[in-house]
């Protein structure tokens, strides 16, 4: 059986979405909301994510090809960085964690460290001015 990495894959996205979809279809609306409601877009991220499943279930890659060792290694990297940025994010604040997680991905990007130092601070910079004055989140 050709393709059994993706069949499995794409059982694991579609049941992962259905779980997501069930899970949206819980959320409470207030009186006063849009007519279309709180649950509708993450129903539809649900939705796609379902049909990619599902595609990837019946149309696999034949001959799938497999990261090298290298890659998943930084594929795991980049994990760990998110999940700590997500832990770290509200004891420290917006500032220093995204600071150090867009420095850390970036220097992955292109290893250059004083670079990848300067962009993650450009970046966190950039949207915490974003968030305060354009879209007056401070």
């Amino acid at each position: 059986m050709t393709g059994k990495s993706d069949r499995i894959f794409g059982l694991v996205v579609l049941i992962s979405a259905l779980a997501y979809i069930a899970s949206a279809t819980q959320i409470q609306s207030s009186f006063l909301s849009d007519p279309v409601g709180p649950r509708a877009f993450p129903i539809g991220i649900g939705v796609v994510a379902a049909l990619c499943g599902a595609v990837m279930m019946w149309q696999p890659d034949p001959d799938p090809a497999w990261p090298s060792l290298g890659t998943l290694g930084a594929l795991t990297l980049s994990v760990v960085v998110l999940v700590a940025y997500a832990y770290t994010l509200k004891p420290l604040g917006f500032l220093l964690p995204t600071a150090v997680a867009a420095a850390i991905l970036s220097n992955q990007i292109a290893p250059r460290p004083a670079f990848a130092a300067l962009t993650g601070l450009g970046l966190t910079i950039g949207l915490f001015l974003i968030f305060i004055s354009a879209l007056d989140l401070g």
